[in-house]
């Protein structure tokens, strides 16, 4: 087996595990700071390592999902419940919560597999969901967080698109 070409296939691994140190850290602390910070640029990195080498799989790409599926589920617990959000902002969070969930459910009865939707909207949302907890020290989460959802919801939408009306994504 190369080495170098499971680089990519270690690096995502290590933001699953770094995600779930992250879980030992306290919230907005320096340790905490640096395993996001950590986790964000594996994100970043391991893909286009992948690309490079000429690794890129389907046991990579899966990985990467489960990664990207920790990482949030891990900032969620530890970042969500130190914030106080008004009923309305929280009710939109299940709804975008719920119309992902659901077009996760949409592709895996539809097309027998786990699809994951790398549209741009959804690296816009990925990134500056990743730059939110970093803003709240100076922005008041209520606003960063409003800019957020509006920018989640419009790829949630986008993906009912690709998952439902146009085929070629898959």
């Amino acid at each position: 087996m190369d080495l170098r070409k499971q680089i990519a296939n270690i690096i995502t691994i290590s933001r699953i595990l770094s995600s779930i140190y992250l879980l030992r850290c306290p919230v907005f602390y320096i340790s905490f700071y640096i395993m996001y910070l950590f986790c964000g640029i594996t994100d970043m990195v391991d893909g286009t390592i992948a690309r490079k080498t000429k690794s890129v799989s389907e046991l990579g790409a899966r990985l990467d999902t489960v990664a990207d599926s920790v990482f949030v589920a891990v900032c969620f617990v530890k970042i969500l419940p130190l914030i106080q959000f008004p009923t309305w902002l929280w009710t939109w969070i299940v709804i975008i919560a719920i119309i992902k969930i659901d077009n996760v459910v949409w592709g895996l009865i539809s097309n027998k597999k786990l699809v994951s939707i790398h549209t741009i909207l959804n690296k816009v949302t990925r990134f500056i969901l990743f730059l939110l907890p970093l803003t709240f020290s100076f922005i008041e989460p209520i606003y960063s967080s409003t800019v957020m959802c509006f920018v989640a919801t419009l790829s949630a939408i986008n993906e009912v698109y690709y998952t439902r009306i146009d085929k070629e994504v898959f």
